[in-house]
């Protein structure tokens, strides 16, 4: 059997300078595809040169599909050219790191340990990593951590929209004022009414931003999850119909009941929709068969314990894997400027986690977006 270069090179005998013999490489090479854990060799660039048959089976690619492409392709199924790939960039500092990451396809994350190797020279010309996929201790630990982060954030953003607020409230008043108490031309009338305008605009960020670091919540008592989703659709369905989106739906014939503030859980399903909804409509401008969104929402026992999951699914644009855990964090958007706040995923994940519940997302780009809901279940 031909032994593969790469596998080769990787242990060579640093007196000789040679290569180990036949029998050290198959060995090592056995190995190698031994892990259990996927093993990818790239180079400092980022180009992958040797993976292990574990890669190959995580990533559901075959080996020529993946040696000679990027680690981002691969492991986060690719980005945007705007968007740098956070472990693209650190494997050119060439320093050892563990990193936590996502495989595209797979309902999980990974732990990845990054090991730069020295050639001859002393210089890094490959870098090891090795993927162990993360326990449900670890994933919650990781969720824990990053729950503190947007709460620290939140308690900031709270206290930068108080200080914005009454300003921005008085420049709205003064510029109303003018409009009503002094004669302008044409020019200047447009002028005052764009103030007023963006003046508005900066006080509903500022509304938005109260909103997503202390939710606003009503009254809770026990609703049925199927409900809220049907109304939710009953509301943007006009919509729907006039993009020519098809929604498909899957839920339970026996109904069930989770303690929940209705109007929040609505406010959540209505920005998950609108979000798929522009994703349709950014890969299919026309119509098009597969400009579908599909929702669920059934009972589950996880852990001894009933769960209520809702999904939203749509085959848009998609999302490279690289930005997923960013997505809800206050003020970052994929949306051009002016199309978005970055506010809305963010709010929507505070309300369910003051619900006790979960939300996260799978994407792959170019392929589909879904998010997830869990929520306590039962009254």
């Amino acid at each position: 059997m031909k032994k593969k270069k790469d596998i080769d090179c990787l242990f060579k005998d640093e007196k000789s300078h040679e290569c180990c013999n036949s029998h050290d490489a198959s060995s090592w090479e056995q190995l190698f595809n031994a892990s259990q854990d996927p093993i990818l060799v790239v180079r400092p660039d980022g180009i992958i040169v040797e993976a292990n048959d574990a890669t190959l089976q995580a990533a559901r690619k075959t080996r020529n599909e993946v040696i000679g492409q990027g680690i981002c392709k691969i492991v986060h199924g690719g980005r945007w050219p705007h968007i740098k790939c956070p472990l693209e960039e650190f494997l050119m500092t060439c320093t050892p790191k563990v990193e936590e990451t996502r495989l595209p396809g797979l309902f999980g994350e990974y732990s990845f340990a990054i090991s730069p190797v020295k050639g001859m020279d002393g210089k890094v010309d490959r870098i090891m990593l090795i993927a162990r996929e993360l326990t449900r201790d670890e994933i919650r630990k990781v969720d824990s951590i990053r729950t503190a982060k947007l709460a620290a954030i939140g308690e900031l953003a709270a206290g930068v929209a108080h200080e914005v607020n009454n300003p921005v409230t008085g420049i709205i008043n003064f510029a109303q004022v003018l409009l009503d108490k002094y004669t302008f031309d044409a020019a200047g009338i447009d002028i005052v009414q764009k103030i007023i305008k963006e003046g508005n605009r900066i006080a509903s960020i500022t509304h938005n931003l109260i909103s997503f670091s202390r939710a606003d919540s009503g009254a809770r008592k026990p609703v049925n999850p199927v409900e809220i989703v049907k109304e939710s659709l009953a509301l943007v369905q006009h919509q729907l119909q006039k993009d020519g989106i098809m929604v498909v739906t899957d839920f339970p014939e026996k109904d069930f009941f989770i303690v929940a503030d209705f109007r929040q859980l609505q406010q959540v399903l209505l920005n998950l929709i609108s979000n798929s909804r522009y994703a349709l409509n950014a890969r299919y401008p026309g119509f098009d068969s597969k400009k579908n969104i599909e929702i669920s929402c059934f009972e589950k026992q996880v852990d001894g314990h009933r769960v209520c999951h809702i999904t939203v699914k749509d085959y848009g644009t998609g999302l490279p894997q690289s930005i997923l855990e960013r997505l809800f964090e206050p003020f970052f958007t994929t949306k051009p400027p002016g199309k978005g706040t970055g506010l809305g995923l963010s709010i929507s994940y505070g309300i369910i986690k003051d619900h006790g519940g979960d939300l996260r997302v799978n994407s792959v780009l170019e392929k589909y977006t879904e998010m997830l809901i869990e929520l306590p279940s039962g009254i």
